[in-house]
């Protein structure tokens, strides 16, 4: 949206204010107003003049309010038409990747949805479809949908407080997105639209899950406006969680009692010895310690099952967020509730419907809109679709390297959403 300015926020020092941004503003160009066309022949680079309408982006880095732009006129990758129209799509969108003049590396455009989750099961009063949900044959929502996606690779060392390698003092950092609109928006008598006035955050995200499942519907907007730094008046959400009471009343089981310190934890502080910088405010963002080296084999369940370098410490595209969510909530991390039924919630689905790609922006190239539009049904039979699986290649949308072209695709990643996530959907 040429409206809305996208951030990506970065604390590195604790403290839950925006001590580094990424900001990104988007212009809409077109080549021939008078057609109806997005493209009006097959279109084979971005420069190519058939490419009728197409995006261009201009980055800045905002270091404790001093502004420094890093890229103007960057192109997006175009949406994948078809066959016909971009008959090598995956060429125009590595066209699209650039590496600016510090190291770090962007892609901008679309991308399949990364997220994986049964969003019937889970919204229609956590409906497991096979109790305890946990042995595949969910049907996952969001397959076969493309996002908008906002890829971005930082070498390390333009990450910490201090510009140094990462190491005891400097290595967590807390990330959340953003999106601001222009205070007024005006509709004229002639049609067109105008704006003014300063930016307005209308949404955040950094934690998946907490927006969407954590806060309720009286108070979303309120949370979607507030800086992390107020995030106080939320924490009777994550003491006194809805969603552990629904496990109890549903399913019968036995989850912690209030309050849920353990739940603060992960939420709204980083959890001690992992991704918690000491005496730092609550705040909710996902957070990274930048210190911890990727995982030799990666595990679904990231933490939950011994692989420290993933979610909650970041999050990696093939991090089942869903299923450690529902077992956190359930009380795993909490002695004597780290029990059958507890950590065996799942929602049937354990991976993306397509594979991640091992090299920069990592996430799946989007769906063509010819193919068949339908459900992967994970382990189960399904006649528009086949599940995939990743073989072990986890990403995300923040992608620390220490200033190198390329990183191991294994490595802790970070996102947000929506925007500025390498996945805009639910998750």
């Amino acid at each position: 949206d040429d409206e809305v300015d996208y951030y990506m926020n970065i604390d590195n020092v604790g403290d839950g204010l925006d001590h580094l941004r990424f900001e990104f503003d988007f212009t809409t160009h077109r080549r021939n107003s008078a057609t109806f066309l997005y493209n009006t022949g097959p279109v084979t680079s971005l420069s190519d003049p058939d490419l009728n309408v197409y995006q261009t982006c201009t980055i800045t880095r905002i270091d404790n309010g001093m502004e420094t732009v890093l890229a103007t006129d960057l192109i997006v990758a175009p949406n994948n038409v078809g066959p016909v129209s971009m008959p090598d799509y995956e060429a125009l969108a590595d066209a699209a990747v650039a590496t600016l003049g510090d190291g770090t590396k962007v892609f901008i455009g679309p991308r399949d949805d990364p997220f994986f989750v049964d969003l019937g099961a889970v919204f229609d009063l956590l409906t497991i479809r096979k109790v305890p949900g946990n042995k595949g044959k969910g049907v996952d929502g969001v397959s076969n949908y493309n996002c908008l996606t906002i890829a971005i690779q930082v070498p390390m060392t333009r990450l910490t407080r201090d510009g140094l390698p990462p190491g005891p003092g400097n290595a967590v950092i807390g990330l959340y997105d953003s999106a601001e609109r222009p205070a007024t928006r005006t509709l004229n008598g002639d049609g067109t639209i105008s704006v003014s006035g300063p930016g307005i955050q209308v949404s955040r995200l950094g934690m998946p899950l907490v927006n969407e499942v954590v806060i309720p519907l009286q108070d979303k907007d309120r949370f979607n406006a507030t800086k992390p730094t107020g995030d106080g008046a939320f924490l009777p959400y994550v003491l006194n969680p809805e969603l552990a009471g629904l496990l109890n009343l549903l399913y019968g089981i036995q989850v912690p009692p209030s309050p849920r310190d353990d739940l603060v934890a992960v939420f709204l502080t980083g959890v001690p010895g992992l991704n918690n910088i000491p005496g730092s405010t609550p705040c909710e963002m996902l957070r990274l310690n930048m210190a911890i080296p990727p995982a030799s084999r990666a595990e679904r369940l990231a933490v939950l099952a011994g692989d420290v370098a993933g979610f909650p410490n970041g999050r990696r595209l093939g991090d089942d967020v869903v299923d450690i969510a529902e077992r956190v909530v359930a009380g795993v991390l909490v002695p004597g509730f780290n029990v059958a039924p507890n950590n065996e919630l799942g929602d049937g689905i354990d991976v993306n419907d397509r594979p991640f790609l091992p090299r920069f922006p990592y996430v799946a190239p989007p769906h063509n809109p010819l193919d068949p539009r339908g459900h992967a049904i994970q382990n189960g039979a399904s006649t528009n679709s086949v599940t995939t699986r990743s073989e072990g290649r986890l990403t995300g949308s923040l992608e620390p390297a220490p200033g190198v072209p390329d990183v191991d695709p294994g490595a802790t990643t970070t996102t947000r959403q929506p925007s500025l996530s390498l996945s805009s959907g639910p998750g």
